[in-house]
């Protein structure tokens, strides 16, 4: 692994990277607003540990990777590590702390809506974690598909190669993402939840 040089100047110059800096400070600023006010809620550790759990929320039961976007486009940035991969290892931690959380501290879920609204889901094995398996499969197809993105800027060179391969592919990508997203708002609808609350 080679850890490369980020140049500022590149990546404001090219619109997907100069997007995705964007994206990635507006939702580090969200989160760290949102661990800032609930420390002063519940204290720093209930604080720190339901704004962690949000954030699992996000990353297991949401269809597209904003919140694992949080490691993946650092990583992708400073080591060249595919987003893919590092989003393995998103998903490896958020399952993890919520394995914990729920031996531990499974009173903390009640501390918020989407927290509590989590705990419902990975308390009723079924139907509530096909929500998460869903969102795996449309989590980790965003991610590939940004890794693309990114690849085709790196490999201006390459662009004519892939050029039609590339449009069936984002093509079907795309229908598969609308499925998925479907799918997702009719489970939502089925637990008695608004899916334009959980967006």
């Amino acid at each position: 692994m080679t850890l490369h040089k980020i140049n500022l100047h590149h990546i404001l110059k090219h619109p997907l990277k100069r997007e995705s800096l964007i994206k990635f400070l507006l939702l580090l600023v969200v989160l760290v607003g949102y661990f800032l006010y609930l420390s002063h809620e519940y204290g720093l550790a209930t604080g720190g540990l339901v704004a962690a759990l949000t954030w699992s929320f996000f990353v297991l039961c949401t269809p597209v990777a904003d919140a694992g976007f949080l490691l993946d486009f650092p990583v992708r940035l400073i080591s060249g590590i595919k987003m893919f991969y590092c989003e393995m290892l998103v998903w490896g931690i958020a399952i993890s702390l919520n394995i914990a959380a729920l031996i531990f501290a499974a009173e903390d879920y009640q501390k918020s809506f989407l927290t509590s609204l989590l705990y419902k889901i990975l308390t009723t094995p079924w139907p509530d974690w096909s929500i998460i398996g869903l969102c795996g499969i449309g989590t980790f197809l965003s991610v590939r598909f940004g890794d693309e993105m990114f690849d085709v800027l790196a490999h201006k060179d390459r662009a004519l190669l892939h050029k039609h391969g590339f449009k069936y592919q984002l093509l079907a990508l795309l229908a598969f993402i609308m499925l998925i997203i479907w799918a997702y708002y009719h489970l939502i609808e089925s637990l008695g939840i608004d899916p334009n609350l959980v967006q």
